[in-house]
């Protein structure tokens, strides 16, 4: 995977962050890689991979890139979770899983 130098990301990608982190999360930033994901969460034991879009933007730029796309047609390890908002993620890690 190419490093991109200037990755952007969403702007409630720090909330989301935060809100993770205070419930004991540990957190990746993983944006800066090109096709990839956005963060590598890890809680109680489990992974997971979120990429971030910003509700407040318009559809179009909420959609996966297509290397975003691809990348998680091809992914075969954890699920890979789209997520708009800090309840979703912290709803996604804090679910009962396996």
């Amino acid at each position: 995977m190419a490093l991109r130098t200037a990755a952007r990301i969403d702007a409630n990608q720090p909330a989301i962050v935060a809100a993770l982190r205070g419930i004991g999360a540990s957190v990746l930033h993983l944006h800066q890689l090109k096709n990839c994901f956005d963060l590598l969460v890890g809680y109680r034991g489990r992974t997971f991979l979120m990429e971030v879009k910003d509700p407040a933007q318009p559809p179009s730029k909420r959609q996966l890139t297509e290397g975003e796309a691809q990348f998680k047609a091809q992914w075969r390890g954890s699920t890979y979770h789209v997520v708009h908002s800090v309840d979703e993620a912290l709803g996604i890690v804090t679910a009962s899983g396996p």
